[in-house]
């Protein structure tokens, strides 16, 4: 090619327009209570990130999410630190990772959203996907507990972990380095994979191959500067000595900052987006029912894939309303025969009670007609009695202006009287008979 064209400024335009935006960084710390997590960012970051004391009396595991701006020279960083609250605290541990698991593919929802936007906004858009894993492991120099075997195990094909040993300076030089091969070896029985640092570039193949060799890091962390001879150095003030945090003789703190931020930054972003967040997308799409060969292994599109499912989900809520309808007709005529029976019911007790009803009142009619017949009777007899008690009563009148009783006046004055009392008598008991049946009758 002859002559000058200009795009060999290509990447100076990249560069810039990266500056002008700025970058983001998301980390994800998983470890123990008071092991560490909070001291070791804010020595990553030679800063002190405004965080409070966790304690250990949660009842289940939660995640604390703090951001942060970050600026180094003329580059902007939007940290985020994502931390977990009780971890390991609790008697039952197992579903301590259920959250981690949880917080990892809703931010992987978030994004798979803003992709299928019909308008996107990725410019402003904040990525909160989880770019690295630091993976906290207690300085035991034994072997990894279950609940670290059980976590990594269910996050391993979500984020890139990059495992430490925390409090390193707790574990003697030979011993950290049996317990670094001890901790490879578990890993690698149990099929967990962890974050491999790429070898594919020229520039970084080496350090980054003699890196993965060194993992898991052995890191400490300290917020306070220490005087070693003339120098003032960030570490730890023992009896025997100093240790210095960025001495690479005392611990593994450098080469987990070069690896994270001076080489393998990008790398990790770029992991977490084609082969993390394409898993997940894929696994979503294949469960919603979209896939990209057709039953004869014929490449579908979207749009043919789109159609298929609308027209069958459209089949299908025809079929389901169609057997809606038959079921409601179905209960409709169940009810309508339940109605007629409980119909028919009510007609024969209906009828049943006017049967009784009139027999009722053909009984009622057959003593109101004996009643009369007997008040008709009852008057019958009275009069005869007003007509005989007449005579007794002038016979005796008569008796009375009579000085003296003659001996055969004796017998029909007895009789009289005796006509009389049962007169009365009968009188009384016809009375007390009509009130009966008068109150039987209206009762």
């Amino acid at each position: 090619m002859l002559g000058h064209f200009g795009f060999e400024c290509l990447p100076h335009q990249l560069v810039n327009r990266s500056i002008q935006q700025g970058f983001s960084f998301n980390i994800l710390c998983v470890g123990e209570t008071g092991i560490g997590k909070s001291t070791l960012i804010d020595t990553l970051f030679n800063t002190t990130l405004k965080d409070k004391k966790s304690s250990h009396f949660y009842s289940n595991v939660g995640l604390k999410i703090q951001t942060y701006e970050l600026q180094e020279s003329n580059v902007q960083l939007k940290l985020t630190v994502v931390k977990t609250v009780g971890y390991g605290d609790q008697i039952n541990k197992e579903a301590s990772y259920q959250p981690i698991v949880e917080y990892v593919d809703a931010q992987f929802e978030a994004y798979l959203q803003e992709e299928l936007k019909i308008k996107r906004s990725f410019i402003d858009y904040h990525d909160s996907r989880i770019h690295v894993c630091l993976y906290f492991i207690s300085p035991t120099g034994h072997s990894l507990k279950s609940l670290d075997l059980l976590t990594m195990k269910n996050i391993d094909n979500k984020v890139n972990i990059i495992p430490l040993i925390a409090k390193a300076d707790a574990i003697s030089k030979n011993d950290l380095q049996k317990f670094k091969c001890k901790i490879m070896s578990e890993l690698v029985s149990n099929g967990i994979q962890i974050y491999q640092f790429p070898t594919d570039d020229e520039t970084t193949a080496q350090v980054n191959a003699s890196m993965n060799g060194q993992l898991p890091f052995a890191v400490v962390g300290s917020r306070d500067e220490v005087k070693v001879g003339k120098r003032t150095v960030r570490g730890r003030q023992y009896p025997w000595g100093v240790l210095q945090v960025e001495n690479e003789n005392h611990c593994d703190f450098v080469k987990l900052r070069d690896m994270l931020f001076c080489i393998n930054m990008e790398d990790l972003k770029e992991q977490t987006h084609i082969q993390h967040y394409e898993h997940y997308r894929c696994c979503k799409l294949e469960k919603m029912g979209f896939t990209d060969v057709g039953p004869d292994n014929k490449l579908l599109s979207f749009q043919e894939i789109y159609e298929d499912k609308r027209q069958k989900f459209c089949d299908q809520r025809q079929r389901e309303e169609e057997e809606l309808k038959q079921k409601f007709m179905q209960r409709v005529k169940d009810k309508e025969t339940a109605f007629k029976e409980s119909e028919k019911e009510l007609q024969e007790k209906f009828e049943h009670l006017k049967r009784v009803q009139q027999e009722e009142i053909m009984k009622l009619e057959e003593k109101r007609r004996q009643l009369e017949e007997e008040i008709i009777d009852f008057y019958k007899m009275k009069t005869v009695s007003e007509t005989l008690q007449t005579p007794v009563c002038i016979n005796i009148k008569k008796e009375k202006d009579r000085p003296f009783l003659c001996k055969t006046d004796i017998p029909d004055l007895c009789r009289s009287v005796f006509i009389s009392r049962s007169y009365k008598r009968l009188i009384s008991i016809l009375w007390f008979f009509l009130f009966f049946l008068f109150v039987t009758f209206f009762i």
